[in-house]
C-alpha cells in the first residue's frame, strides 16, 4: 500500500504577529515554527495505518522554503518511512489552487493509494486544498473526520457536520481524507525514532518541476483588527439602570441616524 500525508509548517499560534512590509502577509522573522496542528492528526492516522496493513509505504510531503524540513523531521520521527520537499520559498503566496495542482501532480507521478491531510491549516484556514487535490485526481474525498477504520480497500469514517453531529461514510480506495482534532492523539517521537528519521530519505525538488499554474487568487492585504472601545457598566438600582439604559440605546439610535 502506498500512503501519502500532506503536512505545512506554520508558526506557533503563540507568536507574537506583525504584518510584514509589503502589508499582504505576516513577518515570518523571529517565530517559532512548526507543524499544523490538524496535520499532527493527519500523520498519525496515516502511521497508524501503515502499521495495521503491514506492507505500506509512508510518504511526508511539504511545500515550502528550506526550514520545512525540520518540521518534515518529526513526521519521519513518528513513523513516515520518507520525505518529499517541494522548494518554494514564496509558497505563502500561493493560492489554494495551486497548492492543490503542485501536489496533484506530485501523486499523479507515484499512484498513491490513499492520501491524508489536515483539514484546514492554522495559518490561512482555507479548507480548501486537501478537497481540490481529491477533485483534480478524481477521486473521493472523507473530509474532517473525527473516526477512521480501514479494511480490505474499503475506508469507513465519521464526518464532523456543523452543530457537533456526525455522519458515517465510507467509499474505496484511492482516496483522499482530511482530518480534524480529536480523531486520534499523536505520538510524541521518541529520542531512537528521532535519531532513526535523520537517515531516512529526504529529497527535495524545486517547485518549476511540477509546472505550478498561474495563481488564480492573490492576498491583497493583512491587517490586525480594529483595537474596540471597553464596555460600560451600569450601576444603581433596577429604576436606575433601566433609565440609563434607555438613554445610552437612544444617543447610539440617534448617532446611527
Amino acid at each position: 500500500m502506498n500512503i501519502l500525508v500532506c503536512i505545512k509548517q506554520v508558526p506557533d499560534m503563540e507568536s507574537r504577529f506583525k504584518v510584514n512590509a509589503a502589508g499582504n502577509w505576516y513577518e515570518d522573522t523571529d517565530l517559532a515554527w512548526r507543524m499544523n496542528e490538524y496535520d499532527e492528526y493527519a500523520v498519525e492516522q496515516a502511521v497508524q495505518l501503515k502499521e495495521q496493513v503491514g506492507a505500506a509505504e509512508l510518504t511526508v510531503l511539504c511545500i515550502g522554503p528550506e526550514r520545512v524540513k525540520e518540521t518534515m523531521k518529526k513526521a519521519l520521527a513518528m513513523g513516515a518511512d520518507k520525505g518529499m520537499h517541494i522548494l518554494d520559498p514564496d509558497s505563502h503566496q500561493r493560492d489554494p489552487m495551486t497548492i492543490a495542482a503542485v501536489i496533484a501532480d506530485y501523486v499523479r507521478q507515484h499512484n498513491f493509494d490513499l492520501i491524508f491531510t489536515g483539514m484546514q491549516s492554522q495559518d490561512r484556514g482555507s479548507a480548501q486544498v486537501g478537497v481540490l487535490v481529491a477533485e483534480m485526481l478524481g477521486i473521493p474525498s472523507l473530509t474532517t473526520l473525527v473516526e477512521f477504520s480501514y479494511a480490505d480497500g474499503t475506508i469507513s469514517a465519521k464526518r464532523e457536520l456543523e452543530g457537533g453531529s456526525r455522519a458515517l461514510v465510507s467509499c474505496n480506495t484511492p482516496a483522499l481524507v482530511t482530518c480534524q482534532l480529536g480523531l486520534n492523539k499523536p505520538r510524541y517521537p521518541t529520542l531512537p525514532n528521532i535519531m532513526k528519521a535523520k537517515k531516512k530519505e529526504l529529497l527535495t525538488a524545486p517547485l518549476a518541476d511540477f509546472s505550478p499554474p498561474e495563481l488564480q487568487q492573490q492576498t491583497v492585504a493583512v491587517f490586525l483588527p480594529e483595537k474596540r472601545g471597553g464596555g460600560l457598566i451600569l450601576e444603581g438600582d433596577p429604576a436606575e439602570l433601566a433609565e440609563q439604559l434607555l438613554k445610552i440605546i437612544k444617543d447610539k439610535t440617534t448617532v446611527l441616524a
